[in-house]
């Protein structure tokens, strides 16, 4: 029973946090649309171009592909291994590591949560193209995040090693490379 809740677990985390990204890159996606219906000047191009590349390399490669997308395939795998009923519940929310993590952990998805928060309130000030320039670059990185996710996932299900830690506050850093 505790390797069925685990698996369940794990699928509901992964795959719950992929809907979610998913859905904020629709929404975003919509509001990012409308400004292509605008006129756009030489200078609105140099601005999307360049955040283009910035949200693709930082937000898509670096923060994604690189450490939250393994992350969070890392965590799901342990979860699948060490199932509580109420991570379990809560498994996009342990995948992220809000839940049953380091401290460490807990501090930087608090405050990169809230930090994003405050950029999105802020966005939402500005005015047609550049709104949806911005979120034009912020649905670039989620989807690369939301692909990183699931390649992730199917390289630990084909039994290949992740590079990185669970960060969960009783596995001694030896102990826990990858799945």
């Amino acid at each position: 029973m505790d390797k069925l809740l685990g698996r369940f677990g794990a699928v509901w985390g992964v795959l719950g946090l992929c809907a979610l990204f998913s859905w904020a890159v629709y929404r975003l996606a919509l509001v990012a649309l409308e400004s292509w219906a605008m006129q756009w000047h030489w200078g609105h191009w140099l601005v999307f171009t360049g955040w283009m590349v910035f949200m693709l390399y930082s937000e898509g490669y670096r923060g994604f592909q690189q450490n939250f997308s393994p992350r969070v395939v890392v965590r799901a795998a342990y979860l699948a291994n060490n199932p509580v009923w109420w991570h379990v519940l809560l498994a996009p929310l342990y995948c992220m590591g809000f839940i049953h993590a380091t401290k460490k952990r807990r501090i930087v998805a608090f405050a990169l949560t809230g930090g994003i928060v405050a950029l999105v309130l802020m966005v939402r000030f500005l005015p047609q193209p550049w709104k949806g320039i911005v979120d034009a670059g912020v649905v670039a990185g989620l989807s690369w995040g939301t692909v990183a996710i699931l390649v992730f996932a199917l390289r630990a299900l084909a039994g290949k090693p992740i590079d990185q830690q669970p960060d969960v506050p009783e596995v001694p850093a030896e102990r826990a490379t990858g799945v």
